[in-house]
């Protein structure tokens, strides 16, 4: 795959797909000691045989090894559509990088490494997938699809979120996601990868928005995406210290102890109000730390998967 020139001296991924891949083949080979030992490498390449379906395209030499029913599944089949939304605001480019690598993300760069880790699970599963990319404005949008040319297509734009530069971009979330639950005609899976910054009148505004997904009979994951060193525990050196708000280019000069303990308490009181809003509307609700590995994103699919029907 071809990658973009470096932008501002900013390059992406040198090979997004070869490092989805290494992401989800590590997550299949840890799954025979979890829960989800069923999915072993097979999985890709069928599906688990319910009662009452024609026995025709059972796989018994499968059967013979594993001593379950699985049927096989065929490339023209698409069992599942996921659209993939990935929020590219300003602050999601915290904190600010030159290079991108599994050691080296932040939150757009996690974010985009996660949905191309998705993508390929559903391209072993045949899925359909789309995207779409915001930030002040609605930067692109593609609809489902499960060809090898859309997948690089969704790819090499995934890549390019990276490469935007992004200066005092403000988003107002809610306005594209009632944008786009117009555009998806069919149910689907949808994940949400924001870091939730907005103010509180917004908020409210975005629960209608993720509503409206909702009430199209779409299944919502909202993958909460934050920092948590800096952003939750607020982990900086107690010398005096400039802090931007990245969206608005408003400062404050302070000292990080002075107002460490009060800034923890508002913060997780904000992910505790989170959690039991998406609880109300029946939202899944992912706190999502840059500083962990993808496990938690690729179960919470797997998981969701099973439960779509």
């Amino acid at each position: 795959m071809k990658i973009e020139k470096e932008i501002n001296e900013i390059t992406g991924f040198k090979n997004l797909e070869l490092l989805a891949k290494q992401v989800v083949e590590g997550f299949i080979s840890g799954l025979h000691k979890s829960p989800f030992h069923g999915f072993s490498a097979e999985f890709a390449e069928h599906k688990i045989y319910n009662s009452g379906e024609s026995t025709k395209h059972i796989d018994w030499k499968l059967f013979a090894k594993t001593d379950k029913l699985y049927t096989k599944r065929y490339e023209e089949e698409t069992n599942l559509r996921c659209h993939l939304i990935v929020d590219n605001s300003s602050s999601m480019h915290y904190p600010k990088l030159k290079q991108f690598n599994i050691n080296s993300l932040n939150k757009i760069g996690f974010s985009v490494l996660a949905s191309a880790a998705i993508m390929n699970l559903m391209k072993r599963q045949r899925d359909a997938v789309g995207l779409s990319v915001y930030s002040e404005n609605y930067e692109f949008y593609a609809s489902e699809k499960g060809s090898e040319r859309h997948h690089q297509m969704l790819l090499q734009k995934l890549n390019q979120a990276l490469l935007s530069t992004k200066e005092k971009a403000r988003t107002k979330t809610f306005e594209h996601l009632h944008l786009i639950a117009e555009k998806l005609k069919r149910r689907s899976l949808v994940f949400l990868f924001t870091d939730m910054f907005q103010n509180d009148a917004e908020a409210d505004k975005l629960f209608q928005a993720l509503q409206h997904l909702k009430y199209n009979k779409h299944e919502v994951i909202l993958f909460h995406t934050f920092d948590k060193k800096h952003e939750v525990n607020f982990d900086f050196s107690n010398r005096p210290k400039r802090f931007i708000d990245v969206e608005t280019g408003e400062f404050v000069n302070l000292y990080a102890d002075n107002i460490k303990e009060q800034y923890e308490r508002a913060v997780q009181d904000y992910f505790m109000e989170l959690q039991l809003r998406c609880a109300q509307y029946r939202i899944k609700y992912v706190l999502t730390d840059i500083n962990e590995s993808f496990n938690k994103i690729l179960t919470t699919y797997l998981v969701e998967r099973q439960k779509f029907g």
